[in-house]
């Protein structure tokens, strides 16, 4: 079948010396995982290896046959060709480590167009804007609404977040974050794109990180951490 839909590029592993297995998180299908001839080729072709960096918004014509294997683009273009993210240093590694924490959050071959268009819509902030501090942890927490254990914040005045329950409780139990971590949790859950990204401190934001991380682990069967999780840390320290 042949399909024309956007795609946001999860990632890219070589094969062989020339091809490259991309995967991508597609607008009309979820994840798909394509092969790419020839990438590392000097043939001059529409499949640029600048194409397939973390977190690229491609326009893609395919052919997907559905069959549980590698399909096959046809016609590959940017649509959105970003103008800082593969540039900036601190941006750069933020799409690097959200696009692991991706890679291992979302598996299914099925449409999840309100996650792809907060994505999407997310990225284009990110490549627009210089205060970035938080993004990274706003971006992880907004993305629960979208896979499915977004906090219940129905209680929110309790004074202690349970993780694996994933709501607020008057009482600490051994799973629950402590008052302090879950103040800090609270603010977090207050915070946009467009509030001021200078919420918190360095020490603060590294808490805060792992608390999310924690979160999906929790609530995600076969969770890993992502490996660039310490580079982020060293970029942002």
């Amino acid at each position: 079948m042949l399909i024309k839909t956007k795609a946001i590029v999860i990632s890219a592993l070589k094969f062989q010396e020339k091809s490259l297995i991309v995967k991508c998180f597609t607008q009309s299908d979820g994840i798909k995982s394509y092969f790419v001839r020839d990438a590392f080729s000097n043939r001059k072709s529409n499949q640029k290896i600048a194409y397939f960096q973390p977190l690229s918004i491609l326009e893609i014509e395919a052919v997907h046959k559905n069959k549980g294997t590698l399909e096959n683009f046809k016609e590959i273009k940017l649509a959105t060709p970003f103008q800082t993210i593969h540039t900036d240093i601190f941006k750069s590694t933020i799409v690097l480590f959200l696009s692991e924490m991706i890679h291992h959050s979302i598996h299914e071959e099925e449409k999840n167009e309100g996650l792809f268009s907060f994505i999407e819509t997310a990225l284009q902030w990110l490549d627009n804007h210089d205060e970035i501090a938080n993004f990274h942890l706003i971006f992880l927490l907004e993305a629960t609404k979208y896979l499915g254990f977004y906090p219940d914040i129905s209680e929110s005045e309790f004074r202690f977040f349970e993780t694996k329950e994933g709501i607020f409780s008057p009482h600490q139990a051994i799973g629950s974050l402590t008052e302090h971590e879950t103040n800090l949790f609270k603010k977090l859950l207050d915070l946009t794109f467009e509030n001021d990204q200078k919420n918190f401190h360095v020490i603060e934001r590294q808490l805060l990180l792992k608390i999310l991380i924690d979160y999906y682990s929790h609530h995600l069967e076969g969770f890993r951490k992502p490996k660039s999780l310490e580079v982020l840390k060293e970029v942002f320290s």
